[in-house]
């Protein structure tokens, strides 16, 4: 058996600190719990591989410069209070080398750096436990703590690894729940050894500093620190080199209303070596202004080993590019960001390796990318910066998917960070003229958008959606004729007649009102005459604009511009929904919502011809976890929280609608599992159905073929997985050979496996680092194409599609 993975959809977490591109021209950024490495460099952009070891959230990720002799490329900090230390070379299971373990609380910010010339690694670790933890390698398997700096009760955000020239001396700059930059040196100290002593404190901003950069002058001995706060400025300081002690005065400017004297203030190291002692004067050299925000980072390049650039991200939405002119002024070079929508600015920022490419990671964990169209160095404006193709996804666990039912040309993911989203194959040729057929996955739409956690959605055609939040509504959705325009040209979609009728008569796009929670057709952008209008018709609250797309659309495009217009509301349940199918004819449509009591646990059916309830399907006693569809139409299973499933048959009279009928149910004599069923599925001739519990049971149901037993179905073969709880199952759209099905299973601990089912043949496992590293939610197999792919979502937020072949 063969394993591809031909799609990885991820946010990027919501931390500051959490992404970083390394040397190797790839991007290590924090995905839940894991490390997602994402490839911006070639055509195919796309997310190639995950590193999972932490038990938390990932806080912080920082990228080790000049450190491949000792096999760590890679530092990472988690809410799990230990630090990692990675071997992204190793392409083995597990890339991780070192745990530092030793906070009781949160890793917050991590640095690591190479001290020179010995090459040894030096990693500084900052937590919520209010402490500075600085680590060296004590043998080549162990890294041990060697100093604890104690914040008190402060908090650090900031944490800076470099050396000073001349002497080599390794200095460490941090920043606190303060307006001040501290400085230390290291030294010996005793019979301590050799450990980090604060020489000086940066005063200058009036808030707390949230990001600290470093980079050595090119042509000079000079280093310049960047500090950025959240009063809005950046500041710049050099640390020069001096002969003597002496202070002198660098030079006064003279302000508005008052005299701004600016000092150097000098400080000595003794040196690792000799005893030798240097001397080094400290200065302010510039304050930059332009954002209008907090500014959470900030990060120097060196473009075509000269040009010196600083880069700062904001939460007011924009990142900015800095350069030094001719005259040593620093001026804006470069302005890019988000312009409207309803994002919160950006947490981080960083150059690529070569300076031509920016990426900031949002508010909402998603990822902008723009690449410099400007070759000429000569440019004091920066040049044309183009948005890049990227890749996003949920910040929130993803909860349910489904396939498009005509083709699986599309899937649709929802999630508890309340988006509903669309991902879909991007068609297209290579470079030259002769260019090959390239095929990536991007999120193309966002048809919602809501104020309440996601919970479950089922696609009822092509263009038709249902989807329930944590409310007691369910909500259909009817695709726009501006989405399927720009799924047709991405996804190269010719015969499609639901789109032509889409087409002729449906609505352009979809907006939110100010304080709504519905999506609101929008028919017409440009506004006619306004006479005779009624007032309330002439300020529109809806921000769409038809967009037409060549290529995968930006962050913004599609929180604004991709919506699909909500067209019927459905009330009938008590409480918030849990589950919900659609028939594979489209034309019924299962409910169920979260229960403590038979009544509330009954089965709602309704006609998605007039949207009334025709029946109530009355089985069990709790929550209904999951239903699904016979592919045969003829058939509604539903698994349950009181430790049984349903089988209901469809009885179609002529003249009337289709009623259900309860044909079995389970109990302690015929049940088998003794837990809480959690999923269940249908084999696509509808002859075999599966159901999967807590208890780590998958149990294969056949139709019982003898009459008058009184049972519909009767067990088949059971695999029991110990110490697993199943929470997904899905069954391929064909057999396999040997007349098998193709069973994937999902376990909470974030597993997939992969079975011939028969007797159960386990024919894969896989693992953590390349499914979920929580519980996977959902799986679903692609209908309608020539190999099996299956796609599975999870707690971590991660959405994939791989390709099996067997």
């Amino acid at each position: 058996m063969i394993l591809d993975t031909l799609y990885t959809s991820v946010a990027c977490n919501r931390t500051p600190d959490s992404l970083d591109w390394s040397d190797d021209g790839l991007i290590y950024f924090g995905a839940k719990n894991a490390i997602a490495v994402l490839d911006v460099q070639h055509e195919a952009v796309k997310i190639v591989r995950t590193l999972t070891g932490h038990k938390a959230r990932v806080n912080c990720v920082r990228a080790v410069r000049n450190a491949d002799h000792l096999g760590v490329q890679l530092v990472s900090g988690s809410d799990d209070g230990t630090c990692i230390l990675w071997n992204t070379a190793d392409t083995a299971k597990q890339a991780a080398k070192f745990m530092l373990i030793g906070h009781p609380k949160g890793v917050t910010t991590v640095e690591a750096f190479v001290e020179q010339p010995a090459g040894q690694l030096i990693v500084a670790t900052g937590s919520v436990d209010s402490t500075i933890k600085l680590w060296r390698a004590e043998s080549d398997t162990r890294f041990g703590c060697f100093q604890t700096i104690d914040l008190r009760s402060g908090l650090t955000f900031g944490l800076k690894l470099f050396a000073l020239a001349q002497s080599n001396v390794t200095m460490l700059a941090y920043s606190t729940d303060t307006d001040t930059v501290n400085l230390c040196v290291e030294s010996m100290q005793g019979d301590t050894g050799r450990c980090f002593v604060q020489v000086e404190q940066l005063k200058g901003h009036c808030d707390w500093v949230r990001g600290l950069d470093c980079i050595q002058l090119p042509g000079s001995e000079d280093l310049l620190l960047a500090s950025c706060s959240q009063d809005s400025f950046i500041r710049l300081w050099r640390i020069s080199p001096r002969d003597t002690l002496q202070k002198q005065k660098a030079y006064e400017e003279i302000a508005q209303d008052e005299d701004i004297q600016l000092e150097e203030r000098t400080f000595s190291v003794g040196s690792t070596g000799d005893g030798s002692v240097f001397h080094y004067a400290l200065s302010l050299e510039s304050v930059l202004q332009g954002h209008e925000g907090w500014v959470y980072g900030v990060h120097f390049c060196l473009r075509n080993g000269h040009e010196l650039h600083l880069l700062s991200s904001s939460i007011d939405k924009t990142l900015i590019g800095w350069k030094p002119s001719e005259s040593g002024v620093w001026m804006e070079s470069v302005r890019v960001g988000e312009v409207g929508g309803s994002s919160l600015g950006f947490y981080g920022g960083k150059f690529s390796p070569d300076g031509r490419a920016i990426i900031g990671h949002g508010f909402q964990g998603s990822l902008h990318l723009w690449r410099s169209e400007d070759e000429s160095s000569g440019s004091t404006a920066g040049g044309l910066w183009n948005p890049g193709i990227i890749v996003g996804g949920h910040f929130g666990g993803a909860r349910d998917l489904a396939w498009d039912p005509v083709g699986g040309a599309f899937l649709v993911t929802l999630s508890e960070d309340q988006t509903t989203r669309v991902h879909a194959p991007w068609r297209r040729r290579g470079p030259g003229v002769d260019g090959e057929q390239l095929e990536t996955w991007h999120e193309i739409a966002r048809p919602q958008v809501h104020g309440y956690d996601m919970q479950c959605l089922t696609l009822l055609s092509r263009y038709r959606l249902a989807s329930a939040a944590e409310e007691k509504i369910i909500r259909i959705f009817q695709a726009p004729s501006n989405f399927v325009h720009n799924f047709r040209a991405l996804c190269g979609i010719s015969e499609d007649p639901e789109g032509d009728a889409i087409v002729e008569g449906n609505p352009m796009g979809a907006s939110v009102p100010s304080l709504g929670l519905s999506n609101k057709a929008v028919f017409e952008v440009e506004q006619p005459e306004t006479e005779g209008r009624h007032i309330k018709d002439m300020y529109p609250e809806h921000y769409f604009s038809p967009v037409s797309m060549d290529r995968p659309p930006a962050e913004e495009t599609l929180m604004q511009n991709t919506l699909w217009p909500e067209i019927q509301k459905l009330y009938g349940h008590g409480n918030e929904l849990y589950a919900v199918s659609a028939s594979p004819d489209g034309t019924l449509l299962a409910s169920a919502c979260r229960a403590t009591s038979a009544d509330h646990a009954q089965i709602l059916i309704w006609d998605t011809a007039t949207w009334r309830i025709t029946q109530q399907l009355a089985a069990h006693q709790l929550t209904v976890t999951q239903l699904c569809f016979a592919p045969n139409n003829l058939a509604l299973l539903a698994v349950s929280r009181d430790r049984t499933f349903s089988v209901f048959e469809r009885l179609t009279t002529t003249g009337e609608s289709s009623s259900f009928e309860l044909k079995m149910r389970s109990d302690k004599t015929n049940g088998v599992h003794t837990r809480i069923i959690w999923c269940c599925d249908w084999s696509h001739d509808s002859v075999t159905f599966a159901t999967g519990s807590r208890d780590g049971k998958v149990v294969a149901w056949k139709r019982n073929d003898t009459p008058g037993t009184g049972t519909w179905f009767l067990p088949g073969a059971v695999l029991e997985l110990k110490s697993e709880s199943i929470t997904a199952v899905a069954f391929a759209r064909r057999m396999v050979a040997n007349g098998c099905y193709l069973v994937a299973i999902g376990c909470e601990r974030g597993c997939i496996k992969l079975y011939a089912l028969g007797e159960w043949n386990l024919l894969m496992n896989i693992e953590e680092s390349n499914a979920h590293h929580l519980t996977v939610k959902r799986l679903s197999f692609r209908p309608a194409v020539e190999d099996h792919q299956l796609a599975s979502c999870g707690d971590d937020g991660l959405v994939r599609v791989y390709s099996v072949k067997v």
